[in-house]
């Protein structure tokens, strides 16, 4: 009965349906009208996602059923893991991520022609608390992403949506412009404190309304309490 919104990434929105989730966030926000669909998949890069992209959006969901209202693909954080850190199997290329997101935003317009196509780029990354958090064996005692490459990540998504003609929200830059915004944003120098998950709600809340869709251009699914006659409650389910 409700129109969707896909949030389709890696851990950052696997995790973001948890406590103080921007993805939960979002599911509060549009309570009764929209239904926000989690496809997050931990440790995914870009390469990764586009191999497993016909299981996620199966092509006869997307003939036999309304589109979603919107699509967020937010992919990066792993594609920009160092080719020689431990995580170097999560690595993939600058260029090759451009056009995986080239590939899947295509994909989704092919599909979906009206639906809202929003790219969201990689976090900034503290690389003393990635030290600190690591995730397996880690030998060098170097971090396995830095910051420096998370930034060119997320200049290649920026350029990736402006040449697809799609919204794109530069978390990176984004969060940088707080004053400590390491400590005050990440947990473990990668994911999300209860406060980058607002910032992330925050900016895709701007996109969705720029794109029209705003619960004040959206129906509720059944009579609401408001309009029920407390005389004849069934007459409002007829």
């Amino acid at each position: 009965m409700r129109p969707k919104i896909y949030l389709f990434g890696d851990s950052i929105t696997e995790q973001s349906f948890g406590d103080g989730g921007w993805g939960a966030a979002l599911a509060n926000h549009f309570a009764r009208t929209v239904d926000v669909v989690l496809r997050g998949y931990s440790g995914y890069n870009t390469r990764w996602a586009f191999k497993v992209f016909d299981k996620v959006f199966p092509a006869a969901e997307s003939g036999g059923s309304e589109p979603p209202l919107a699509v967020t693909v937010f992919f990066g954080a792993n594609d920009a893991c160092l080719p020689d850190g431990y995580a170097a199997f999560q690595h993939v290329g600058v260029d090759e991520y451009k056009r995986n997101l080239h590939s899947m935003a295509s994909s989704l317009k092919k599909r979906w022609p009206k639906t809202l196509i929003l790219l969201i780029t990689p976090p900034p990354i503290d690389e003393d608390e990635r030290l600190r958090h690591p995730y397996a064996e880690n030998p060098s005692g170097l971090p396995e992403r830095t910051n420096e490459a998370a930034g060119a990540y997320a200049k290649a998504c920026v350029e990736a949506a402006g040449e697809c003609g799609i919204p794109v929200v530069d978390l990176w830059t984004k969060m940088q412009q707080y004053p400590e915004w390491s400590k005050a944003f990440l947990s473990d120098g990668l994911h999300l404190t209860g406060e980058g998950n607002k910032v992330v709600f925050e900016e895709v809340m701007k996109k969705l309304n720029e794109g029209g869709i705003s619960l004040g251009n959206l129906r509720a699914d059944l009579p609401v309490l408001a309009d029920i006659d407390h005389g004849d409650p069934l007459k409002a389910f007829q």
